[in-house]
C-alpha cells in the first residue's frame, strides 16, 4: 500500500477523483432503529414512524428513514480501504462540512452502503485539510440517499 505524508499535498492531491470508489458493507435500517432514533430525537414525523397512516399517505408507500439518522450511520457503514495511506500526522479532526443532501428516500427495511472519492486537498496553517465526498445509496438504486462532504484536518 501506497504511504504517503500528510504535508506531501500534492501526492494527496493526485488521489482526487470524480469517480467513487467501491461500495463498501451493507447495513439494513429497519423500523425498529427509524422508531429509537425519533425516541432519540422526539422527531415523531408520521412519515418515519406511522405504518399505516405512510400506507395510505406517503408517496414511499411506508415509512422512510430520517435523513440525519442515515448520516449518522456513516461510521457503520466503513467504504473499502484505498490503495494508499496518509502516514506522519498526529492527529486527524473532523474540520466541518461543506455539503449535506438527502435526494432520495431510504425505505424502512432497506439495506444502505456507500462509497466515497476524495473532493478536494489543501495545504492550511495547521495541517493538510482532505474533503471526502460520501454517497450512500440504497441496495441497487442509482441515486443516492445522502451526498456528504467531509473535511478532516490532518495535523
Amino acid at each position: 500500500m501506497e504511504e504517503i505524508n500528510y504535508k506531501n499535498v500534492d501526492a494527496i492531491k493526485a488521489k482526487i477523483s470524480e469517480k467513487f470508489g467501491p461500495f463498501g458493507k451493507q447495513f439494513t435500517v429497519t423500523q425498529e432503529i427509524i422508531n429509537q432514533f425519533a425516541d432519540l430525537t422526539d422527531d415523531h414525523s408520521w412519515i418515519h414512524v406511522d405504518i399505516e397512516k405512510c400506507k395510505q399517505m406517503s408517496p414511499f408507500g411506508g415509512p422512510i428513514a430520517h435523513g440525519f439518522l442515515t448520516l449518522v450511520l456513516l461510521p457503520r457503514l466503513t467504504a473499502p480501504e484505498p490503495d494508499f495511506k496518509i502516514v506522519g500526522f498526529n492527529t486527524i479532526v473532523n474540520y466541518g462540512s461543506d455539503k449535506l443532501r438527502f435526494p432520495g428516500p431510504v425505505p424502512a427495511g432497506s439495506a444502505i452502503h456507500m462509497c466515497t472519492r476524495i473532493a478536494n486537498v489543501e495545504a492550511k496553517p495547521k495541517g493538510t485539510s482532505v474533503t471526502m465526498e460520501t454517497a450512500v445509496h440504497v441496495v441497487g438504486q442509482e441515486r443516492p440517499a445522502v451526498i456528504y462532504q467531509m473535511i478532516m484536518l490532518y495535523m
